[in-house]
């Protein structure tokens, strides 16, 4: 790979983390998602499940819906998603249904992760499947959850 890619990248994934800063103020598990096309950034997202009550509102989920409200389609082709942490099974079946082109995360996700981790949910014979890139910025994108995890079982991020 290239160092401009690399560096490209490396500068995506950071506007995914401050997503995920976002998501921690708000007292939410801090995951941060951006979407971008053509290095033109198109939405960002971040986890809101808990201050809006709803499980589908993880950070992958935020970042497409409002891809899809920014591109007037729910086709995201050509369109790549930056994300802290590996996605679920839920947020892959949403990349599969947008036709994301490309999947760059952080952090792997060892109890949740469709990515590689429990499994690769792209390996199976849907009608779309993107290309996945994981571990960019990845001790930084982990070091998010660990803090806000140790915060919470110390009293100091009570929700």
């Amino acid at each position: 790979m290239s160092n401009k890619l690399e560096l490209y990248r490396e500068s995506m994934m950071r506007l995914a983390i401050a997503q995920a800063n976002v998501a921690s103020r708000e007292r939410e598990v801090p995951i941060g998602a951006v979407v971008c096309r053509d290095s033109e950034i198109i939405s960002f997202g971040h986890n809101r499940r808990e201050g809006c009550k709803n499980a589908l509102l993880h950070a992958e989920i935020d970042a497409i819906n409002n891809a899809c409200k920014a591109l007037s389609s729910w086709r995201l082709e050509g369109c790549e998603l930056y994300v802290t942490l590996e996605p679920c099974p839920m947020c892959a079946g949403a990349i599969i249904n947008a036709r994301i082109s490309t999947v760059i995360f952080g952090a792997r996700d060892p109890k949740a992760g469709v990515c590689g981790s429990v499994l690769n949910l792209f390996t199976y014979p849907f009608n779309h499947t993107p290309n996945v890139i994981g571990g960019v910025l990845q001790d930084q994108c982990a070091d998010l959850l660990k803090q806000f995890f140790s915060g919470l079982r110390s009293g100091s991020c009570r929700k």
